[in-house]
């Protein structure tokens, strides 16, 4: 039975050993998935440990998707785009692949939901790991514009000029916005402090508004969208369940479905 794993911290709230779990029952292939909790000064050890006991993969989240990038040995594409990894794999050779699946996550939902990016104008609000990691694959479906948004602008103005070769992008303070975008995406991590983001909210009047976060329930982000008139106010489950199948399909070479995931996992959780 093969092996894999969650890192991070904290991690006890993570949902991915029941989505593997689903994806391992849905395709009849046995495997076991554990949570995995390190610091920054053992994040090195418990994963090499994890390798040397048997395990075939590990899955990357808060604060150690960078570490991860510096612990792989080969990157995938994705990968070393945003200079994060949340996919770790180990191979025959002894060698660690890297890559990340958070940016084909959040557009494989954003299509689902037919929510489209080529061509329009997108505001990114955050400038942290998870912008980061996603806006390549933004950048790749051909936005208008895309603005950053960001509580400290030197934040922001660090992200933008790590991407500037691939694409002029203007930074923002949220509270001198003073227009409306066509795609609002929040990425900050403000749910977890009961708050949303300071920003105008006209940015989200009329616009397609998605927010990486996810709860049983609206999000703060999704509600305060929806009572300032977006048009859409979607959250991160799909988000979520999409960079997961991506990363069983590079362990396993088969992408799970993914359609009625979030559905089971929601039964789960009422009964």
């Amino acid at each position: 039975m093969d092996k894999y794993a969650v890192i991070g911290n904290p991690i006890g709230h993570s949902k991915s050993p029941k989505i593997h779990r689903l994806f391992g029952e849905q395709l009849g292939h046995k495997i076991t998935y554990e949570k995995l909790e390190a610091t920054e000064n053992t994040f090195s050890v418990v994963v090499e440990d994890f390798f040397r006991s048997g395990g075939k993969g590990v899955n990357v989240t808060l604060p150690f998707k960078g570490l991860a990038y510096g612990f792989s040995d080969v990157l995938g594409a994705q990968a070393k785009n945003c200079g994060a990894v949340n996919t770790l794999s180990f191979s025959e050779d002894g060698r660690v692949y890297g890559e990340s699946t958070d940016g084909v996550g959040l557009i494989t939902d954003l299509n689902n939901n037919n929510i489209k990016i080529e061509g329009r104008s997108v505001l990114l609000v955050g400038a942290g790991g998870t912008a980061k990691s996603i806006l390549p694959s933004i950048i790749e479906m051909g936005p208008k514009t895309i603005t950053l948004t960001n509580r400290t602008k030197k934040n922001a103005e660090s992200l933008r000029g790590a991407f500037l070769h691939l694409f002029q992008i203007d930074c923002i303070l949220g509270e001198n916005i003073d227009r409306n975008y066509d795609l609002v995406i929040n990425t900050t991590s403000s749910q977890l402090s009961n708050m949303v983001p300071s920003i105008n909210p006209i940015a989200v009047k009329g616009a397609d508004s998605y927010d990486v976060n996810y709860s049983w329930q609206q999000t703060l982000f999704q509600s305060w969208s929806n009572d300032n008139g977006s048009s859409t106010a979607l959250q991160g489950w799909g988000m979520l369940v999409e960079q997961a199948a991506e990363s069983f399909s590079i362990w396993r070479g088969v992408r799970p479905a993914t359609s009625n995931v979030v559905d089971r996992l929601q039964a789960e959780v009422e009964n």
